[in-house]
């Protein structure tokens, strides 16, 4: 990048008015070459890469899809009222269930990450089964600490009191 282009680029960025975006309204970058760059199509003009990779759509046409979205939200909601409750509650049973739903909550969190950022066959394969790995070890050694130490409740307790 030369002098001209950084300088160009600088004005770009730094030279909002009136808080619009100038970006869009500048030579460099035009709505049509965004438009035509997120539908991976070429653009007259345009020498840059133009593909954007995007996670597969492995239930398409399925009510898969709708259902795993659905559980993820309803986890969440119930990580949310599961947290106060096991304060107010400290019980080996909340213990168990955080165990439960921390452990597939990080599982499915993680799981996109590995979805959006690895890329390859290969490299996915390997690292969904070392996520699930993972998240077996977690929530076994979770359920050991449960079992056989004071609990995940009274253990975030103890560190509190430090």
């Amino acid at each position: 990048m030369n002098l001209s282009s950084r300088s160009r680029c600088l004005g770009v960025l730094c030279g909002a008015q009136g808080g619009r975006a100038l970006f869009l309204r500048t030579p460099l970058v035009r709505p049509a070459h965004i438009s035509a760059f997120l539908q991976d199509q070429p653009t007259p003009g345009w020498t840059g890469t133009q593909h954007i990779h995007l996670s597969p759509n492995r239930h398409s046409g399925s009510k898969a899809a709708p259902l795993h979205w659905t559980s993820e939200r309803a986890v969440s909601v119930l990580l949310l009222g599961l947290l106060p409750a096991a304060y107010l509650n400290p019980c080996s049973a909340m213990d168990y269930s955080l165990a439960a739903v921390l452990t597939l909550h990080s599982h499915w969190g993680l799981g996109q990450v590995v979805t959006d950022y690895v890329h390859g066959d290969a490299w996915q394969k390997a690292a969904k089964a070392g996520l699930l790995a993972l998240s077996a070890l977690t929530f076994a050694g979770l359920c050991y600490s449960n079992y056989h130490d004071v609990g995940i409740c009274k253990a975030v307790a103890m560190l509190w009191k430090l």
